[in-house]
């Protein structure tokens, strides 16, 4: 490891603390730090790339030699399925972040990932050449080969939270925290426990030479992108693959999110229903046994059977009995050829056994208890001072937006740390004043340009705060939606004169399983229907008083947000590009005319003049610039 890697200087301070602990009192020496990041993923160095602009007092705990380290052994097969998209035809960074799924956020456009990969898919090994590159350039503060094995709480009145964060390292180092993110990651395999579950390899360490599968029958637990990239290694040698999960496929491109089953890893869906051998089976794993027999054969079965034969439950030991190999009352049973192999890709989940009781964060309920639950805030629900981020924050948009990505959590840890400069530095959220004349084009720009609510549409959005009499206005970007109720609190800005919430959305109907998005009726073109589009689209949301806790909670079905004032959708568009003057523009002018009564066109000088002479109030345009000397000049032709 490049001693370069992490800072000298902290690794200097690090190794002059003698820590120790001395029947079992706490160790008289403990490094108290501002900040502790735990994992030196993306997510962790995203978010030590912003404490480090801010000269914060932090320090990134990695547990490996190397940042990023995930990516040194995952995806197994070596191939990302994060889009690496070099050109979209503009010039313009912001935009270009839209179709950049891999870079994180700095200001040295030299680690833009496209200088990293020519691939549209990236092979795995630039990811880890990248992070670290972004570690060394930004000279973040990584301590490598520091594994923290307990996270316990200390009370104390005096500390930030009231709480300090306690850690302790596997060399029985300590160190004390004020705040704690945590960005491990999700990377424990989820290893279920049923019977002949021991005859499993896990996707962890199961063989990724295609020479190791020839003439195999091999049975696949689960249908992510893992079994389906797995799938895809060997289809081309095996007998036949069967896959089996407890859920119907949910495919990308009908469901929009990019955790679901991308057309990249699709190869055994065309050999399932192209009758090519290969399949696809619904069943819930806790019902299941694998049964060796005694050629050494392994047979998928369910556990009624099992128990109606009235044979031992001990799996551990090859099974002989012919009878549990047959399902009463059926001959033509689906899995009845036996398996040479079964390979478990069911995905990972998030590291519990590291915290203490009270220090542990809550698990999240059903489908997310992968997750640790945070708010909106992206803090833990039982833990004030512990923020997740990265991949493991997904619990707040888990099977909606990007937020389990790079390409999302990039901006949600801009967000987290954005909190944390009001909450403990005093410092308010980044907002632009503007006249309130400008406001039509500071949204058309945003929609058209935003990254962050393009990615995390429905997550975070935009937030334009009216000032007195409606004259002026604030812009904050990237807030976090379900946090709107707290939004003095969070950001040091009041909304007493009325707000805008600009948000992306996709249609209500249009992201589900069993959606047929590629219906002839699938788009809407006309801005009367607009309310109707079906693809991802800006929807502008006006309250006249922020909502509340109990509103947000009440909020429609499938809504981000409580029922509004006044709502405006600017009508999706094939090309992303909401430029057009008749339908998309002036539309939008119209509602937010309509909303703050007033009148937002943009006159010439020489109507500004007649203005003045005949009618008591001028527009905001003319008072804010012909009264100002800024007015637009005519010529002969205007």
């Amino acid at each position: 490891m490049p001693a370069s890697w992490a800072s000298s200087t902290l690794g200097t301070l690090v190794a002059s603390v003698v820590l120790a602990s001395v029947c079992g009192a706490e160790p008289s020496n403990v490094l108290h730090l501002d900040y502790c990041v735990i994992g030196a993923g993306p997510g962790g160095l995203q978010i030590a790339y912003f404490l480090q602009q801010t000269h914060r007092q932090y320090l990134v705990f990695e547990r490996s030699d190397v940042s990023g380290s995930f990516f040194v052994r995952y995806p197994r097969h070596r191939k990302l399925i994060s889009i690496n998209k070099r050109y979209t035809g503009k010039q313009n960074k912001e935009f270009n972040l839209r179709h950049d799924w891999n870079s994180l956020l700095g200001h040295d456009d030299n680690l833009l990932y496209k200088h990293y990969s020519k691939d549209f898919f990236p092979h795995a090994d630039t990811m880890v050449h990248y992070l670290n590159d972004f570690t060394r350039i930004f000279a973040l503060k990584v301590q490598y080969n520091t594994e923290i094995k307990r996270i316990e709480v200390e009370r104390d009145s005096e500390a930030w939270n009231g709480h300090h964060f306690f850690l302790t390292d596997q060399n029985d180092h300590h160190y004390r925290c004020s705040v704690l993110l945590v960005a491990t990651g999700v990377w424990v395999p989820n290893v279920p426990d049923f019977p002949g579950s021991q005859h499993v390899e896990g996707y962890e360490n199961v063989s990724v030479d295609p020479a190791d599968f020839v003439g195999q029958s091999v049975l696949i637990l689960g249908r992510g992108n893992a079994a389906l990239e797995t799938a895809d290694n060997i289809v081309g040698v095996t007998n036949f693959i069967h896959a089996v999960s407890r859920s119907r496929l949910r495919l990308a491109w009908a469901t929009h999110y990019v955790g679901d089953i991308r057309a990249v890893n699709n190869g055994l869906l065309d050999t399932y229903q192209l009758k090519s051998l290969d399949g696809l089976l619904e069943g819930d794993l806790s019902h299941i046994v694998i049964i060796r027999d005694k050629k050494g054969k392994l047979h998928l079965r369910l556990k009624h059977h099992l128990n109606k034969s009235n044979a031992s439950q001990d799996m551990s030991m090859t099974i002989h009995d012919q009878r549990l190999l047959t399902e009463e009352g059926a001959d033509n049973f689906a899995v009845r050829l036996p398996y040479d192999r079964v390979i478990r890709c069911l995905g990972w989940t998030f590291d519990f056994s590291i915290f203490s009781n009270v220090a542990m964060p809550q698990r999240g309920r059903g489908r997310m208890d992968k997750y640790p639950l945070v708010k909106p805030t992206y803090e833990a629900v039982n833990l004030p001072g512990m923020f997740i981020i990265g991949t493991a924050s997904h619990s707040v948009d888990y099977r909606k937006a990007a937020g389990g990505f790079i390409h999302g959590f990039r901006y949600t840890a801009r967000a987290v740390h954005r909190l944390l400069e009001h909450r403990h530095h005093g410092v308010h959220w980044p907002a632009t004043l503007l006249p309130v004349s400008q406001l039509t084009n500071m949204i058309i720009k945003r929609i058209n340009e935003a990254s962050g609510i393009y990615q995390m549409f429905s997550v975070l959005a935009d937030v334009v705060l009216l000032q007195k009499n409606a004259t002026e206005f604030e812009y904050l970007e990237e807030y976090p939606i379900g946090a709107l109720p707290h939004l003095w609190q969070n950001t040091g800005k009041k909304a007493e004169n009325g707000l805008f919430v600009i948000n992306l959305e996709y249609g209500s109907n249009f992201s589900k399983p069993e959606a047929d998005v590629f219906h002839p009726s699938r788009s809407v073109g006309d801005p009367k229907h607009a309310w109707l589009s079906n693809f991802l689209h800006p929807v502008i949301y006006f309250y006249r008083h922020i909502p509340t806790e109990t509103e947000m909670t009440q909020r429609p079905k499938l809504w981000p947000l409580p029922r509004p004032s006044s709502i405006h959708h600017v009508v999706e568009d094939f090309l992303t590009d909401w430029t057009a003057a008749r339908a998309h523009i002036l539309p939008l002018r119209r509602f937010l005319e309509t909303c703050l009564h007033t009148d937002l066109r943009n006159y010439f000088a020489e109507s500004c003049f007649k203005f003045a002479l005949t009618q008591q109030h001028l527009p905001p345009s003319c008072r804010h610039g012909y009264l100002n000397g800024q007015g637009l000049l005519g010529n002969e032709s205007l």
